[in-house]
């Protein structure tokens, strides 16, 4: 595993075993995992989501739900923003870490650590989370949030700007987020 600059986030590349019958990626072993963290994991839930390239999905945030995504094909630039520090009032700015992933590649996401990604190319990722899904802890803030920075890609979609779903489009900001919380 490969550690970040945010404080349980890992990257992960996994190994693929080829031959002439085809190919064997093991995903998830819940002993290696345990060991590494020192917390056991529980994932009760797996999706897979599909994005043509030029999609952007996030930031998405969530308070009760770790998640681990790998990637199963394409390439996926991740951005990464910690707002824990925002959100226990421990600090007044996040951290934001940015890394390209490809095939075989996988990211351990904890909660409290926002979460995006931009498809570079047509892109199959798999997720598993440690919730089921709850739209109480689905929250969500501008992807292109100046005041968080993230250095998206440039894009050469004719606007130069990524294909988001209307959710992603109409999130607010990290600071109305978070005052929203408190309140």
């Amino acid at each position: 595993m490969n550690e970040s600059t945010i404080p349980g986030v890992r990257f992960v590349r996994h190994r693929r075993q080829e031959d002439l019958r085809g190919a064997f990626l093991e995903i998830w072993r819940a002993s290696a995992f345990d060991v590494t963290s020192g917390v056991p994991t529980l994932f009760v839930q797996s999706n897979r989501s599909t994005s043509a390239r030029d999609v952007l999905r996030g930031l998405h945030l969530h308070r009760r739900q770790l998640d681990y995504w790998t990637v199963l094909s394409g390439k996926a630039f991740v951005a990464l923003v910690d707002c824990r520090p925002l959100l226990d009032g421990s600090g007044d700015r996040a951290i934001v870490e940015t890394r390209t992933l490809r095939a075989d590649d996988a990211v351990v996401i904890p909660a409290g650590v926002a979460h995006g990604f931009l498809a570079i190319e047509a892109l199959d990722l798999l997720y598993q989370v440690t919730n089921e899904y709850d739209s109480s802890d689905e929250l969500g803030f501008a992807w292109d949030d100046p005041a968080i920075g993230v250095p998206w890609p440039h894009l050469d979609t004719p606007d130069g700007l990524p294909i988001l779903s209307d959710r992603d489009r109409m999130n607010p900001s990290l600071a109305e987020l978070v005052a929203s919380l408190r309140s």
